[in-house]
């Protein structure tokens, strides 16, 4: 009996060997390339040295400080138009009172022509949609009488005045949303800045806060010798002031035998003198007593301030008024040498002249010094000084 046929298929065979290599082969150039990019990655960079921290973060407070300007500038000049929209709405609405009765007495003769049945021309006038173009036909204004053709000028008048005032009133709002838009955008400046100097405070270790104390106090040491150098070169010219006044009053005093000139050439002199410096005298009491006070930015006191919000308290309170801002304060008054300075006058720094001080004398001011410190005494080397005024 011959042997029946197998219907089984034959098994193929199956090579597992080829994709085991190919994923072996994909892990090992994965790894080789993250090798290579790991040997080319660009080294992280070098932290920062102490010095540089402290130089960094005097600079960020220094442009909080050009910001504050700005800030203070935007918020006067927000003031300002705030007031003149004010005037000007005020203007508006009491102009508007003035047409409406100016219309009142067109309609009372409106009323008064319908009773005698001659409404035509004048009703036609005041009803109109456009009144003015009706003004130009000359037979409406012969047949009114003197006083109605009054009347009529008079809400002309009204009328052309109180559409001049309502596009001031709305040109000055324009300006003045500028003017808030500016102050915001200073104040997020502020806000920033100061931000970044705060983060960059933090990330120092206790080690790295007691090195930058430490640079601190070295810079105040030599900003106090720069101070004492000046004080006694300010001692020596007044002097030498002194004895060439005792000089000369001694040379005139042997001279003036007659007497006829005794003290004609020094009253108006002295009388200056002595109010410029009472005015000095009553700048440096208010300043002395700020003294501990916080800096705060755009603080104009009485409880905070900041650098020119202090100067400007101060000289008001000596009866002198000067601007808000330092870029507005340096252009008033004397220019003074810093060899010349004299209690109460004014001592600017950096070339954007972002800071104000106070000089007291001895080459030293009082001043509000930045956010986190409060009004202190302070050589005024402390900072680059720009210059200097007299404001009175």
């Amino acid at each position: 009996m011959p042997a029946l046929a197998s219907h089984r298929k034959p098994r193929s065979r199956v090579r597992t060997t080829s994709p085991a290599v190919g994923l072996t082969t994909a892990a090992l150039a994965g790894v080789t390339l993250l090798s290579t990019q790991s040997a080319t990655a660009a080294p992280s960079a070098p932290k920062p040295s102490i010095e540089d921290v402290q130089k960094k973060v005097d600079d960020l407070y220094r442009q909080a400080g050009t910001a504050t300007q700005h800030y203070n500038r935007a918020k006067e000049a927000s003031a300002t138009q705030r007031g003149k929209v004010d005037a000007l709405l005020e203007d508006v609405a009491e102009r508007a009172d003035k047409l409406n009765e100016a219309r009142r007495t067109l309609g009372n003769y409106a009323a008064a022509q319908y009773r005698t049945g001659s409404i035509a021309p004048t009703a036609t006038f005041f009803l109109a949609d456009d009144p003015q173009s009706y003004f130009d036909q000359n037979q409406l204004m012969n047949r009114m009488t003197a006083q109605q053709q009054k009347a009529v000028t008079d809400f002309r008048t009204q009328q052309a005045a109180a559409a001049k005032k309502r596009a001031e009133a709305v040109k000055s709002l324009e300006t003045l949303t500028e003017s808030q838009a500016t102050l915001r955008t200073s104040k997020r400046s502020v806000q920033k800045k100061l931000g970044e100097a705060r983060a960059m405070l933090s990330k120092l270790t206790a080690e790295e806060k007691a090195r930058l104390a430490a640079l601190e106090r070295e810079k105040e040491a030599e900003a106090k010798r720069k101070a004492e150098e000046l004080a006694r070169r300010q001692a020596a010219a007044k002097a030498e002031a002194d004895r060439k006044a005792a000089e000369a009053a001694k040379a005139a005093g042997s001279t003036g035998d007659t007497g006829t000139d005794t003290g004609t050439g020094t009253g108006t002199g002295t009388g200056s003198d002595s109010s410029a410096t009472t005015k000095a005298e009553k700048v440096l009491a208010f300043a002395r007593a700020q003294i501990g006070k916080p800096y705060v930015w755009g603080a104009t006191g009485p409880s905070s301030y900041d650098c020119s919000g202090l100067t400007q308290a101060a000289w008001k309170a000596a009866g002198v008024d000067i601007p808000r801002t330092t870029w507005d304060q340096v252009e008033i008054g004397t220019r003074i040498a810093t060899v010349d300075l004299q209690p109460g006058d004014l001592v600017f720094f950096y070339d954007d002249i972002s800071h104000v001080g106070i000089y007291k004398g001895d080459g030293m001011m009082i001043h509000a010094p930045k956010p986190g410190a409060n009004v202190r005494e302070e050589s005024i080397y402390y900072m680059p000084i720009y210059g200097s005024v007299r404001p009175a």
